[in-house]
């Protein structure tokens, strides 16, 4: 199937107060937008999202975690700092060593729905 490159527009100008009216109710405050742009644009580093389902099937150090990756302990330190800047991991001490996980089932949802999207 061809992607359609043209643009389709309205062929008058036509505003309808109506529907308008709902966005403007139901549309969240400029806060609420940022904050859920810059969200998304932590899902924008497919290194991130590849320690993102690491950490779905298991708890992990970063020993482990760079192993996996076969990057340094010093760059997946970097990713999993914005990961928990983000709210998406915690991390626990055990001895020397510092486990990271999901924060919650929220960001196995939200990874679960973007995979659909982008395998439909």
């Amino acid at each position: 199937m061809a992607e359609e490159k043209e643009i389709l527009c309205c062929e008058t100008e036509e505003i309808h107060e109506d529907l308008l009216k709902i966005v403007n109710e139901t549309m969240p405050d400029g806060r609420e937008m940022d904050a859920l742009a810059e969200l998304f644009k932590v899902f924008g580093d497919p290194t991130r999202i590849r320690i993102l389902f690491i950490l779905f099937e298991t708890e992990v150090c970063v020993c482990d975690l760079a192993k996996a990756l076969n990057m340094t302990q010093s760059a997946v330190s970097h990713q999993l700092r914005i990961l928990k800047q983000s709210r998406l991991i915690k991390n626990r001490r055990e001895g020397k060593s510092v486990f990271y996980s999901l924060a919650d089932e929220h960001v196995r949802t939200i990874i679960a729905q973007g995979r659909e999207h982008v395998l439909e």
